[in-house]
């Protein structure tokens, strides 16, 4: 045999090994902090619920000031929802289900790098709120994405931290 047929060989079983682990891990992957915001549940849900309350708080617009942000549909409740273009990325965040003064729940669509859910619960705590953000992202069969996956909470994590401190800014200053 030739050198050349035991290389492809090799290289083949390097991809087949590659593919197995990548198909290996796991198919969804959720990023999750918290953080506590100086303001009453109904307060911060009032921000959560609108799409000029979150730009009020947006950490990706502190990434990327010059974030082209573009509102559709109501101003606040379900079907509200802001379309974003900028450097890294576009889509769609739309609220699909609210319970009052509790939860929020957000499709992001990215297009083709998917459909993530997005979660704000918020609770009493302590004279103020506890919120939590937390993201589901689905990968399916798709061993790219899960590799993705694998760097999702390195990834969203800070930038959820820096949110949720602006978020408790914005709602500790006064009406």
């Amino acid at each position: 045999m030739a050198w050349s047929t035991y290389l492809m060989g090799g290289v083949g079983g390097v991809g087949a090994l590659l593919a197995f682990c990548a198909v290996a891990l796991p198919s969804s992957r959720r990023v999750e902090r918290s953080g506590f915001v100086p303001a009453a549940p109904e307060q911060v849900f009032q921000l959560l619920s609108s799409t000029e309350g979150f730009q009020s708080f947006n950490p990706y617009k502190d990434e990327e000031p010059d974030l082209k942000i573009t509102p559709f549909g109501p101003r606040a409740g379900v079907g509200a929802g802001f379309g974003f273009e900028g450097k890294s990325t576009t889509g769609t965040q739309t609220i699909l289900a609210m319970e009052a003064n509790r939860l929020v729940t957000m499709e992001i669509d990215l297009g083709a790098m998917g459909k993530p859910i997005q979660t704000f619960a918020v609770s009493a705590d302590n004279g103020g709120s506890r919120v939590v953000w937390s993201t589901h992202s689905a990968f399916g069969f798709n061993p790219i994405a899960r590799i993705f996956g694998f760097f999702l909470d390195g990834m969203l994590g800070p930038t959820y931290e820096r949110g949720l401190a602006n978020l408790a800014k914005v709602a500790a200053r006064p009406s």
